[in-house]
């Protein structure tokens, strides 16, 4: 029996992309993911996006959706929430209710605009034993799989160049906005570990470095100017791996939270949620500071 989904939130496209994969309406076969299915929709304000919010739940509403006028209107209806909301500063507020109430949660990226926010989600689940996912799509796409499935061909992944188109906006100031693409494919790859980072910004670009307690670096280039992609260089033992993202992405996320919904087990772990978003955060505080090295240490003890 699938899983009844809702949605907090529609000012973004994932809110379609979504369900057109999870319900199968509206593309192809090849994009569908089974075992969910959503079945509302709760359209909020949005400080970010206002005017895309009619326009996307006229959509869902197309697709048979349900929706409805507020958040507590879902919970008896549903056996999971997505949170989709761009601004990253009103998730924890989104979020919580449903983990409260016992539900499995996914957070769209990024999860918080504060390495705070981010550790009272993670201790909110934990005390309710929920499970919570938030990634970037990135993070489990197939060229990331892929360096993956190869390591007894590739050895260890000793550093990793991401790139990714790095618009801004202060609600999620930074690398809050679109940088975290960059960040959490970095961390798909690499894992904990970063100890510091640093971080170099002009009008067109942002490159964060973050220096790994075992030595490794792990760079994120973000551009505001000229050509702009999504992709990685990961550097390992054995060779040098170039990739760009594929058009799958959103069908392995949705996969890794259908299945994170069904076992109550997230492939990403508390301790690297909190750091993902302490990473990010420490970047943009680097930029504050005219490129100082940042610890992490400072925003997650």
């Amino acid at each position: 029996m699938a899983i009844l989904l809702g949605i907090v939130d529609c000012d973004t496209s994932h809110v379609v992309a979504f369900t057109e994969r999870l319900n199968h309406v509206g593309i192809a076969e090849d994009q569908w993911v089974n075992g969910a299915q959503v079945v509302a929709a709760v359209p909020l304000p949005s400080l970010i996006s206002q005017e895309r919010i009619e326009p996307f739940t006229e959509k869902l509403r197309g697709y048979g959706i349900e929706i409805l006028p507020r958040s507590e209107e879902l919970l008896g209806r549903i056996d999971g929430v997505l949170i989709e909301a761009v601004d990253g500063s009103v998730h924890l507020e989104r979020a919580l209710p449903f983990i409260e109430a016992g539900l499995p949660v996914w957070i769209d990226k990024p999860l918080a605009c504060s390495t705070a926010d981010a550790r009272q989600l993670v201790g909110a689940a934990r005390r309710k034993g929920v499970p919570l996912l938030s990634a970037s799509a990135l993070r489990f796409d197939l060229p990331v799989q892929e360096v993956h499935s190869r390591r007894e061909e590739l050895g260890a992944v000793l550093g990793v160049d991401a790139y990714t188109p790095a618009t801004t906006h202060p609600r999620n100031p930074g690398f809050f906005h679109y940088a975290v693409h960059g960040v959490e494919i970095v961390y798909a790859l690499m894992g904990r570990g970063c100890q510091t980072v640093r971080c170099v910004h002009t009008e067109g670009a942002d490159v964060a470095v973050g220096d790994w307690s075992d030595g490794r670096l792990g760079t994120v280039r973000g551009t505001r100017q000229g050509a702009y992609g999504l992709g990685f260089t990961a550097f390992c033992e054995k060779g040098v791996v170039a990739q760009s993202s594929s058009k799958y992405y959103y069908r392995e996320l949705l996969t890794r939270i259908v299945e994170t919904f069904q076992t109550g087990t997230s492939p990403v772990s508390g301790e690297e949620l909190i750091e993902v978003v302490a990473f990010q955060e420490a970047a943009n505080l680097s930029m504050e500071r005219n490129g100082q090295p940042v610890a992490l240490e400072e925003l997650t003890r």
